[in-house]
């Protein structure tokens, strides 16, 4: 299934996800300020950085102190952890697991999950002058595609959801290993079944990636394979 995250059924449910959000007590308004990665979508601390750049190779800005709604991800440390302990494989393959599991035990900040420096994104409900991070908005595709926030007995949310597997490239691994249980977790939600982080596809010892736009033409790839193949 394909659904853009610009569509208003998105933006609803994503807005209800926020709201059920706040009546669980799980966000409050502070300031942030800190390393952001505009490539990776992802704020960084200061011991990840590897010569001064994120772990991804991604360069890095400082966000000069802003207002910003937090998600209170420390609440949910020892919750996360009783998760990946009673189901050991929730998180596969197991070097990736112990990945999450030390990130984890180092202790767990609450997360920024809004901005006022742009206007591009879910408008955060009750205060227009932020928006949503962008990735507790793109996580909530998951459920949103299915309907949510109907839940049913007989809505597809009930129908299909939690998902059996998440499959997720290992750089969105603390995305979905951490933050998005918290968030399901904090809306009394189920969490996914198991989550699967695969490698990257490299060229010249590069991530392939549409921000690098180091991408391989599939088309003109067959058309190379064929010319050979005619050839033999």
């Amino acid at each position: 299934m394909f659904i853009r995250t610009t569509n208003d059924d998105h933006k609803e449910a994503v807005q209800h996800f926020w709201k059920e959000l706040v009546d669980k007590e799980a966000i409050y308004l502070g300031a942030y300020e800190g390393w952001y990665s505009v490539r990776d979508e992802c704020y960084y601390n200061e011991s990840e950085l590897i010569d001064g750049k994120a772990p991804t190779g991604a360069d890095v800005e400082w966000v000069t102190k802003e207002p910003s709604y937090f998600f209170k991800l420390s609440a949910f440390e020892d919750k996360l952890l009783d998760l990946y302990e009673s189901n050991p494989d929730f998180i596969a393959p197991d070097s990736r697991r112990n990945e999450v599991l030390s990130f984890v035990k180092g202790g767990l900040k609450d997360l920024s999950i809004s901005r006022t420096s742009f206007k591009w994104g879910v408008p955060v409900p009750g205060d227009d002058d932020h928006v949503m991070y962008v990735w507790i908005d793109a996580l909530a595709n998951y459920i949103s595609a299915l309907g949510y926030p109907d839940t049913n007995a007989d809505s597809e949310f009930n129908k299909y959801w939690p998902a059996s597997l998440h499959v997720v490239g290992k750089d969105i691994l603390r995305f979905h290993a951490i933050y998005w249980p918290a968030f399901l977790m904090a809306a009394d939600l189920p969490v996914p079944k198991r989550l699967f982080a695969h490698g990257w596809w490299t060229k010249e010892g590069q991530k392939i990636s549409k921000s690098l736009g180091n991408v391989i033409d599939p088309v003109e790839l067959i058309d190379k394979v064929s010319d050979i193949t005619n050839q033999i």
